[in-house]
């Protein structure tokens, strides 16, 4: 009896707001900021690969993706989410674990300076 005889469409159980911010979450954030810190000469060129799009020769370092071709990785570079994810990474480094655990109090204890002992 819970539902409404009138109603044909189902609810959404999340809203559209949650489902949009999960997009734009880029997993290892860290990984690709430390990549991107690399200076030119160190970075290695693409090697073939079959299981990836375009055999892994057109990648977008700063989103972590592959795409099949040169004109679908252009037309990325222009994208309003690819801007995005530049700003960010131009910025400051990620949080990483040890700031997390600094913030709540279980990092390292700080004790102070160690003072000299009487003998």
């Amino acid at each position: 009896m819970g539902r409404c005889p009138t109603r044909k469409v189902k609810k959404r159980r999340l809203s559209h707001k949650t489902a949009r911010r999960d997009k734009f979450e880029v997993k290892g954030d860290d990984l690709v900021y430390t990549e991107l810190r690399k200076p030119e000469t160190e970075m290695k060129p693409l090697q073939l690969d079959e299981d990836l799009p375009g055999m892994g020769q057109f990648y977008c370092l700063h989103c972590d993706r592959y795409f099949s071709n040169a004109s679908v990785r252009d037309d990325h570079f222009k994208t309003k989410k690819h801007k995005k994810r530049v700003k960010i990474m131009k910025g400051p480094a990620p949080h990483s674990q040890l700031d997390a655990d600094l913030a709540a109090g279980m990092g390292m204890p700080d004790n102070g300076p160690k003072l000299m002992m009487a003998v």
